[in-house]
Parts: C-alpha cells; structure tokens; sequence
C-alpha cells in the first residue's frame, strides 16, 4: 500500500450569529406558565437554541456530551434547578472561568443576564426556560451591529492562495510544493539542509499541473490539456527547462498507482493506451518513457491493487451493479475469486499490508455502515474499526511499521481512532503545538522512519497553514500561510446542522451565516454538491466564504444518494433525481425559512455539476421559491448526460442505470425529471457557466437549456470558456465567473 497516490492541487472543491431557533419561536413555552422543566427536557432545548442539529438524536447526544464533559446528574428525568441550568449554560457556550460549585455557576450566568426578569426563587417552567434562553441569545448578539463585514473582493477569493500542497522527498532531505509562476501552479523544490531558495522543477503556462509526485530523487507531475481530464504524467529538469511527457499519446488518461519504492527508474501506471473504455496496467520509465504491459483488462476491471512488492495481485471487476474481487498468488497466476460484491456493497481494498499475508480495505458488505476490515488471503474478515452512525471515510497505513496508524470518520467534522500509540502521540504533540482540534490538524507527508513530517491546518475560517516538524528535535517550522492577505476576522463561521426531511430521513449538513449579521431574515443561497455521490464536509470553503462575505446565509446539505451515511441513505437516491433528492433540498430551505434565518422573498441556489442539475430541478420544478439561480456545468437533460459520459467510465454505465435511471426502461420518468423538457415552468433569472472541454458534462447540456429558455424569449446570462472543462481551473477564469456570479446574485437577491 503506498503512503500517496497525488497530492492534487485543490484551487477551484469571530464573533458569531446565534440562531433564531423554533423554540424561539414557539408560543406553546409561553403559556405553560407552570410546567417545570427536566434535566433532560432543559439539556435538549438548549441544543435545539445554541445549535442547528434540530434532527439528529446521535448528533444531539455528542453536543450535550461534549459540553458536560466529566459532570454528571443524578437523574435527568429530575426537575432541573436554576443552579443546574446555569451550569448547562455556561458550559454549553464555553464561559467557564473558576467556579466550584452549582450556586457558582448560578452566579456567573446572573451576571452575564442569562436569568434577567426571573426571580432567584422561581423553579425552572416552560415560560423561565423560554425567557434564559430568549435572555442567553440577546447576551451573544450583543456585539453584532448587523453592519455586516468590510468586503473581501473576488480576486482576493479567488487567486492562487499561495505555496501549497508540501511533500518530502523519499529520502526526507527536499521538500517539494506547488506555487504560482507565469499565473499557473508549478512545482517548486527546496533543500531541507540548508537557507538556499527554492527551485522551480515545472514551466507550465497553459495549465496548472493537477498533482505531482517523488520517485527517488526526482519529482513527476500531471496535467491535462485545457480540462479534458485526461491527464499525462510528465518528467522535469530541477531547472524546468526540460519538460517530457511521458505518456504521450492522444485521449489517454494516465494514473500512477504504485511508485515502487525498491525498483529504479520504474513505476506502476494504469492507463486506457489500447481500449478507451478501461484501463491496463504498465510498468513506466520514468527516464526513457518506455512502458511494458504488466496486467491485461479483460473489459470490466474498474482498479488494480498491487501488493507492499509492486506485484499485481488484486483487482476489482465490475458490471457497474455487482462485481468481484479478484485474487492471484503471483502476477504468473490467473486471477480468481475472493469475494463477490453485491449491488449496493462496497468492498474497496485499500492495499496489502507488509507481509502480504493480509488486505485492508473499506467494506459495508453484510451490513449498512462501511468498516475498516481486515481479510487474509482466505478472505476471512476482521472488523477493524467501525462507527454506528456514519460510514469509516479512511484509513493511513505505514509500510515501514506494517501498522494502521489511524482510521477517520465524519459526523460534524473529522474524528480518528488512533492504532498506533507512537503515532498517536505525534499526533497529539503537534495538535498541542499548534493549538488546534483534531479535526483541524492533518498529517500531510512524512519520512520512512517516521521522524519528519508534513503537517497542515484549516478550518472553516482558516484557508490552511502548512508546518515542518521534526520529531526528534520536537521542534516545528512554519512553512507557508494560504492565502495570507484574507482577514481570518472577516471569514464566517460554518455549523454543523440537521433537520428532517418530509419523508422522516435526517438529513445532515452545514450553514454558514455572515459575520456580524444576526441570524434573521437574510438572504439565503443554496449550494447542493455535485456527485450526487459525494458529500459536503465541514472546513474552507472559498465559495461559501465569498457569498457569506456579501451577506448571504449559505446552506448545504446531505441528501439522501449523499455518501458517508450507509448503504441504505446512498440507495434511498436512487432513481430520485428531481423528485426525493430535490425534496430533500427544499426541505432544507423551508426549514431555514422555519427557523426565522432566511427571508423567504430572497432565496437563490447555486451548484455545480450534480449541483448544477438540482440547480435547474429547483427552478423548474418549484418555480416559486427561488429568486435567483446560477448552474454551473450542470445537467439539464439526463438522456443526454448518460449518452456522453466519457469512455472510461464505460464499466460504470450500468451504475448509472441503477442509480439514475435507464433511457428506455424508465424513460418516462428521466424525461419528467430533465429540466430541459419542461423550461416552460421556468421563471427564475438563470445564469449559466461551462468548460466547452468538459468530458463529464457535455457542454450540450448548458447549450440546450440556454437555447430552449431563449426560444422563448427568456434571457439567460451564458458564459463558456473554451480553455476548461468541469469547472475553471485557470485563475482568470474563476476570477471573472465569480465575479459575474456576485453580481448576478446582487441584482437579484437583495
């Protein structure tokens, strides 16, 4: 298993707004004059006014946790005391300070003016707890002045953020990163040992390089041609001028799979040379380019996995539906079956341990959530580790130690269980060093012995900081801020939300709201992902930040086909486009509305690729709750879409049909939910965006609903570039599409 694959280059995927919450709003608490309230009841309506998680019990749960920490009552179905929710308060908004006992806390929260209009005496009813927290929120907008923040401007957003994407050198004497030259992301090399600047390795003009990697002392990249995607690996003299493409050959995609640490001059690739429609395995030169077939695709083996020697020994075969892991003893062997993969499993080997006498891999087969297993070459499993509420995102492995180091998983944020206590305790000196939660610290690089390291921090206010530490010396280095000229205290914040969908799914999410603005009223603008399988997660987000820098609530969320929350939440989108999966996003909308945050008058919705269909869903299908809407390489027209997906995504066609739908079998129900098909229902201003390169999302998708709208004399705002492809890479690009987007959602939302 190797450490990296790519580090790809991703440049495009405080004083804070209390929430208006519906217990805020609730007239119900002002009559029970004289209901007292539990523990348990005062516990959950302070989640429900503090936070946004309104639908999840498991989330809920974990938020009172963390703020009681060690505390513990007695009996929460007990009537809580005055004293008691003081205590709940002041932890629950992280204002401690010295207090001892119960009659402490009381104190503090009467000082602060959480029990003003409430006699010291009085019990804790459903109209006191109404007032506390009535009381608390006035306490936490006192500081804004709803004048929102000094505006941040596009270029600012937008522009390459700085040095970026650090790696070591194998032998843990170079670091190399990316950072802008002639305007584009070049690879950059630098001498640990010494004060010498660093060195340019890459010249590209045309293109940013889309990942680089190390093979003994010399660094590879890759890079398409003008968004195409598909994607040769290139060679480069220390000083740039001399540049080889080592795959040179037109409409190829080239991946490199295994760097083959203890052969010279060689690598693993996968590439798509002979058969357009999937992909063979070669040994590359790295100096000569000269490649050698080493495993054959029959015509439905979607990935290869080699063994800790380089050797082939896995591989995965599919119909796009149900498939088949695939094991041989030696790369002279033919494969055979080591396990089968029914329709709607996940069985994704992520390597071989050292020995080889073991496979770890992400696996929900035979039950909902995925878990990190562990097979021997009989195919017997061993769980490894599992979350009973979400699927395990990851996991790192040291070839060195022979030994998972950690495995991840998402609620709100990312969480890791730690298997190796020296690494662990890395983990815990750095994130000390640095202050920082663990879900803000990542592990990006490190040597063979495990002493020197690569590490980056972000959050959702923090675009990221990248530090060299050296564990023997315990001592870290800072390396390179991101976007440095950003002012970290005019960047909002993004909460971790929930709420139910019509049909009872928790959907889960995030919102983020405009610094120094309360939480009420404001124009909102939904941003559904792209995927639909994929997910938002919680950290920086430079679209999210340039909308809420002009005043916008921005909501995202999980709906159900959203990955990351089990089989069943995956399978309840299929064949849903436009109908459960656009109800999910409605949902969220209405439930911002619910809550008091968004004006209903100005709500606008923006996505990009999936997003950019849910985009044209909500606009053609509920033509009267959105204002303003901007698509972004997205699909209008599903027939289409599934006519022009690109060739090598051929083995995942059948997929396609089971998730999205077949165009004849269920053609009724693509052509009801293709936006294209029904622009007479269409009345929202529409501003549309695509890479005329794109081999995802045709541009004939944005040509379509542009032309039809304009059939009817309806005039959408069209921008093409003929440089990109799904979404705009080049800097220029980004910068003017984000500009016409503020200002499209200027004019329309107010």
């Amino acid at each position: 298993m190797i450490k990296r694959l790519l580090s790809f280059i991703l440049v495009a995927a405080l004083a804070v707004s209390i929430p208006v919450t519906a217990l805020a709003n609730d007239t119900t608490a002002v009559t029970n004059e004289s209901n007292q309230v539990t523990i348990k009841a005062f516990l959950e309506k302070a989640v429900t006014a503090l936070t946004y998680e309104h639908g999840s019990d498991y989330m809920r749960a974990e938020i009172i946790e963390n703020w009681l920490g060690d505390y513990q009552f007695e009996d929460e179905n007990a009537y809580i005391t005055q004293n008691e929710a003081a205590l709940v308060l002041i932890k629950a908004l992280g204002l401690e300070e010295n207090e001892e006992m119960l009659v402490d806390y009381r104190k503090s929260a009467s000082k602060l003016g959480f029990f003003k209009g409430i006699s010291i005496l009085q019990p804790v009813t459903e109209k006191n707890s109404y007032k506390i927290f009535h009381n608390v929120q006035k306490y936490l907008n006192k500081d804004i002045d709803n004048t929102g923040v000094a505006e941040i401007s596009v270029e600012d957003f937008m522009r390459n953020p700085g040095n970026l994407a650090y790696q070591l050198s194998p032998d843990g004497q170079y670091i190399s990163f990316a950072s802008e030259w002639e305007n584009r992301l070049n690879v950059f090399v630098k001498n640990m040992n010494g004060d010498s600047e660093p060195v340019r390795v890459t010249s590209t003009t045309d293109r940013d390089i889309a990942g680089f990697f190390w093979k003994d002392d010399h660094v590879f990249y890759l890079k398409d041609n003008g968004g195409d995607e598909n994607y040769h690996i290139y060679s480069s003299s220390f000083n740039g001028a001399t540049e080889q493409d080592l795959t040179p050959y037109p409409n190829v995609v080239a991946y490199p799979i295994d760097y083959l640490k203890d052969v010279k001059d060689e690598i693993l690739i996968m590439m798509n040379k002979e058969d357009a429609t999937v992909f063979d395995v070669y040994k590359l030169n790295v100096t000569t380019g000269e490649t050698k077939l080493v495993a054959k695709n029959p015509g439905n083996i979607q990935s290869w996995i080699p063994d800790s020697n380089g050797q082939i020994r896995m591989a995965v075969a599919t119909d796009g539906v149900i498939g088949t892991v695939l094991y041989r003893e030696t790369e002279e062997e033919e494969f055979k079956p080591f396990m089968e993969i029914e329709a709607g499993d996940t069985v994704s080997p992520l390597g071989f341990s050292q020995d080889n006498q073991s496979i770890y891999a992400r696996s929900n087969k035979g039950r909902d959530k995925i878990e990190l297993v562990k097979f021997d070459l009989k195919g017997n499993e061993e769980v490894v580790f599992s979350n009973p509420n979400v699927d395990i995102a990851g996991a790192l492995y040291s070839s060195s130690k022979d030994q998972l180091l950690y495995g991840a998983y998402i609620t709100d944020k990312v969480h890791y269980e730690f298997f190796d206590s020296e690494f662990e305790q890395i983990f815990n000196q750095i994130k000390e060093k640095l202050g920082v939660h663990e879900s803000e610290l990542g592990i990006n690089d490190y040597n063979k012995e495990m002493t020197k390291f690569i590490v980056s921090v972000s959050s959702d206010t923090v675009y990221g900081q990248y530090y060299y530490y050296d564990a023997d010396t315990d001592a870290i280095t800072p390396l390179a801020e991101l976007a440095s000229w950003l002012d970290v205290n005019s960047l909002a914040e993004m909460h971790s939300i929930s709420y139910k969908s019509r049909d009872g799914l928790t959907i889960h999410g995030y919102l983020t709201l405009p610094k120094n603005k309360v939480a009420e009223d404001l124009p909102l603008i939904v941003i559904p992902h792209g995927g639909p399988w994929a997910r938002d997660v919680w950290g920086f987000n430079y679209e999210v930040q340039l909308l809420a820098n002009r005043g916008y609530a921005v909501l995202q969320m999980n709906f159900r086909s959203s990955t990351g929350y089990g089989k069943a939440f995956v399978d309840a989108g299929n064949k849903q486009w436009g109908l459960k999966i656009q109800g999910d996003i409605t949902d969220g909308v209405q439930w911002a509305i619910d809550q008091g945050i968004a004006d209903p008058e100005n709500i606008g919705i923006y996505g990009a690729s999936f997003g950019g269909y849910a985009t044209l869903a909500g606009i053609t299908f509920t033509p009267d709750l959105y204002a303003a809407a901007v698509d972004y390489v997205g699909v209008s027209n599903i027939f289409t879409l599934l006519d022009t997906i690109p060739p090598y995504w051929e083995t995942q066609r059948n997929m396609f049909y089971e998730r999205v739908g077949h165009p004849e079998k269920d053609k009724e129900l693509l052509k009801a939910a293709s936006p294209v098909f029904h622009v007479d229902k269409i009345k929202t201003p529409l501003f549309v965006a695509q890479g005329a390169n794109d081999p995802r999302v045709n541009k004939q998708e944005s040509d379509q609903i542009v032309e039809a709208l304009r059939k009817r004399g309806v005039d959408v705002q069209y921008m093409v570039k003929d440089n990109e492809g799904h979404g705009f890479a080049n800097e220029e690009n980004r910068i003017e599409f984000y500009n016409a987007m503020v200002d499209f959602f200027a004019e329309h939302l107010n």
